[in-house]
């Protein structure tokens, strides 16, 4: 059997993050774990290919169970099975967040988790192609960068929110969130720059990491309430591997607590039904799944708008804004703007196109994750509850109205053809209801299912460590305790490197412990 200081169990945003920082110290050995395969896939390193990687072999191709405020509508929940995780598969944004976000996570209980106490871990990833900033930085590994050759069009909608007296906003991740402006992407030399492609291709060859893809983590190995090691199956052969150290949980907002209870760590009545031996009673794993949820708004296009290779295409510009005008809080929506046509199914339109995109900042809806059976390759049941608040349906009413609004400025005319869906025809707020609850859908950033905490469903505590049990930690998107008013991509990252911080002032601690009693 092998033995390892730590074991990451996800080749995802943080998880590549963390066995880069740990395995800095040549004399601590990790053991990388990935379900899916090497990030060989061409179309992964082109940013424009980057809707048609959903729903492949690089994808988990999820699905939420029937939505009740959906029709009882299915929902296509994408995570990424590869080196790189959803990194590999996303739209490339860079949206840190809100400082509101972080401050609030302190509020919640949990110190040194405030917006000045994670800015200088989103720097340390940061090579910012502007340069070094209050609020950039340019020694970090994750290459952050403008739109190669931008479509005209964005700059237009830009333009028309200026026309409409919102702030014009160059950066997103600056002195201020709210306002219209640009998105940067995690694009290198025009490819994708992934969190594998940033942190972990550059050291696979560093003696001291083992990196095994195909690897599916199936439990962890508890001797009484101390994590001991893995179990995982490669190549159809069951292994184990043990640490000396820590096991790192990074598989995602839906798969970290997956194997959380399946290990016997979660409600205990939940898995003694099941006949889950328990191991800690923790009845928030699995609860407090939190997501964005979008509503398209397409056009039809007048002209061909020219999107390059190196763009994302769905979301080149977009606005920040506070619809209730607290300007004191994180704004509420944001509308993305793309110069390729997103239509939902059974609207007719031509193959020229553009859309903007509705989406909640902070929804009210609150799902959860749970167990399917006690097989690990069964896909866990996920249930989002989109829009069970009638406030969500009532702010993207009026994001839908503020996108026709911008659309019909003079800064579309030379661009403008008919308006797709809902149809110039849908104008009453009953109407356009209906349309969100046909046509809305996740904008991929679940979080919340492992939330960091001191309250009866915290599953980890401020430094990462799971309540109840020892050598465990879980360090992905599911520790939020609060979605992030943008996208999760960049603020997963940042928690890869806090955690990477904390993982390592342990073990000093525990060095110095054990040399004073050696002496």
């Amino acid at each position: 059997m092998t033995q390892y200081d730590y074991i990451v169990i996800g080749a995802g945003s943080a998880g590549c993050v963390i066995a880069n920082r740990l395995t800095e110290d040549p004399d601590t050995t990790v053991l990388l774990l990935e379900a899916g395969n090497p990030d060989t896939k061409p179309e992964i390193q082109i940013p424009l290919e980057c809707t048609n990687l959903l729903g492949t072999e690089v994808d988990w191709g999820y699905f939420s169970q029937p939505e009740p405020y959906l029709n009882n509508r299915k929902i296509f929940c994408p995570r990424g099975k590869v080196l790189g995780g959803s990194s590999s598969i996303n739209f490339l944004m860079y949206i840190r967040g809100n400082p509101h976000d972080y401050d609030h996570w302190q509020e919640l209980g949990n110190p040194g988790w405030s917006y000045q106490d994670v800015l200088p871990y989103f720097k340390k990833s940061e090579n910012q192609q502007r340069g070094a900033s209050k609020y950039h930085a340019v020694d970090g590994e994750l290459s952050v960068t403008d739109f190669i050759s931008p479509t005209t069009i964005s700059q237009r909608f830009v333009d028309a929110a200026v026309a409409l007296g919102y702030d014009h906003n160059p950066d997103f991740n600056g002195m201020q969130q709210s306002g219209a402006g640009p998105f940067q992407l995690t694009v290198k030399d025009g490819k994708r720059h992934s969190a594998a492609a940033a942190f972990l291709v550059p050291i696979l060859q560093r003696p001291n990491l083992t990196t095994i893809t195909g690897a599916l983590v199936t439990r962890l190995l508890f001797e009484s309430t101390c994590t001991v090691g893995v179990e995982y199956l490669h190549e159809r052969t069951l292994n184990q591997a043990r640490i000396n150290s820590e096991v790192i949980l990074s598989a995602g907002a839906f798969d970290s607590p997956k194997l959380l209870m399946l290990s016997g760590i979660g409600d205990a009545e939940q898995l003694q039904a099941l006949g889950i031996e328990l191991v800690a009673n923790l009845p928030g794993v699995g609860q407090n799944l939190q997501d964005h949820v979008v509503v398209p708004v397409p056009y039809e296009a007048t002209v061909d708008l020219h999107t390059a290779i190196t763009s994302n295409g769905i979301a080149e510009s977009g606005l920040f804004l506070h619809s209730e005008g607290n300007l004191d809080t994180a704004p509420d929506l944001e509308l993305i703007f793309g110069p390729i046509l997103f239509a939902p199914p059974g609207y007719a339109h031509s193959s020229l196109g553009f859309t903007g995109l509705v989406t909640l900042t902070h929804p009210q809806n609150i799902g959860s994750v749970k167990l399917q059976s006690l097989d690990p390759k069964d896909t866990p049941i996920i249930q989002m509850n989109y829009l069970q608040s009638q406030s969500d349906v009532q702010k993207l009413i009026e994001g839908v109205k503020l996108i026709r609004k911008l659309f019909h400025t003079s800064a579309f005319d030379e661009f403008r053809g008919k308006e797709i869906a809902p149809g110039a025809d849908v104008t009453s707020d009953a109407a356009l209801e209906a349309y969100i609850r046909e046509t809305c859908g996740t904008v991929y950033h679940p979080v919340g299912t492992c939330q960091m905490g001191t309250d009866s469903m915290a599953v980890v505590d401020h430094e990462l460590r799971v309540h109840g049990v020892k050598g465990l930690r879980v360090v992905d998107a599911s520790i939020m305790p609060k979605l992030t008013t943008g996208h999760t991509n960049a603020p997963t990252i940042m928690i890869g490197e806090k955690a990477a911080d904390l993982i390592k002032a342990k073990g000093r601690v525990s060095q110095q412990v054990s040399a004073a009693i050696a002496s």
